[in-house]
């Protein structure tokens, strides 16, 4: 077993006490059919892109709210999770296509469509903006207005929505989330527009800034697998609902500590 694998393990066996999966109940699960390719294999491979967890500097761990649901959907299976690190939503959605991932998290939309199958949401995030010292945007409409430049990350699902509801501004675009940030900081874009969780996360680093209070959409995110695979998505929407239903996710969102998420409603409202 490798360094990765068994680091996974033991974030695995963590998540597993944090969220006391009842017993007999994770015994049960572990030799149903749905996943017995999972269990063969003996491990689950998850991707993240980079917005998506935190690194502990020191020892290397990831930390994040899909991070604690990776290992404890692990755990209910029975096998470590190996966290599969990402720099974009789209590089996730070429892991799943490859067969590189056994499960990513996404919102429900063409990018990984084509590829995977989709539980119900477990977590919402709110799409909204942040603003530099001394702008004089107070709310999303103040800032449709000609001459406006909104920075946005290139193929994200907040940029969709927001290319939606734009009709005066100029939406100026970068690859990744750290390029779109640095386009607001040196002054080539008056707006970043994104997750509310990212938003606050770039909001320390920048002195005065602040994020709008308001709303342009929200990320409904969920666990996405591979194409064809309708055992396996019967068995992680299934776990979605209990984890939803149980108050795991609730936990999980507390640990991470940004107040970014809140829990999605019960069923699909796709």
């Amino acid at each position: 077993m490798t360094r990765r694998e068994l680091i996974g393990l033991a974030g695995t066996a963590a998540l597993a006490l944090a969220f006391a999966w009842p017993s007999a109940a994770r015994a049960q699960q572990t030799s149903d059919p749905r996943v017995a390719g999972l269990i063969q294999a003996g491990k689950l491979r998850v991707g993240l892109f980079s917005t998506q967890f935190t690194k502990d500097a020191a020892t290397g761990e990831l930390k994040s709210v899909r991070v604690d649901i990776a290992r404890a959907l692990a755990a209910r299976i029975g096998v470590p999770v190996v966290l599969l690190e990402h720099r974009t939503p789209l590089d996730v959605v070429q892991c799943l296509k490859s067969g590189a991932c056994d499960v990513v998290f996404l919102p429900f939309d063409e990018r990984a469509a084509s590829a995977g199958d989709f539980s119900p949401p477990f977590i919402q995030s709110e799409y909204t903006m942040l603003l530099p010292a001394g702008s004089p945007v107070g709310r999303i409409a103040d800032a449709d207005k000609p001459g406006v430049r909104i920075a946005a990350v290139r193929g994200h699902a907040s940029t969709m929505t927001l290319t939606g509801i734009i009709k005066q501004a100029e939406i100026v675009l970068a690859d990744d989330e750290q390029a779109t940030f640095e386009l607001l900081r040196a002054g080539r874009a008056d707006v970043f527009a994104s997750t509310r969780q990212l938003l606050l996360k770039f909001s320390k680093t920048l002195p005065g800034s602040r994020v709008l209070a308001g709303y342009y959409g929200a990320n409904l995110n969920r666990v996405v697998v591979p194409k064809g695979h309708a055992g396996w998505l019967a068995y992680v929407s299934e776990f979605v609902e209990e984890a939803k239903a149980s108050g795991l996710v609730q936990k999980a969102i507390d640990r991470d500590g940004t107040f970014a998420f809140q829990v999605a409603p019960p069923g699909d409202p796709k």
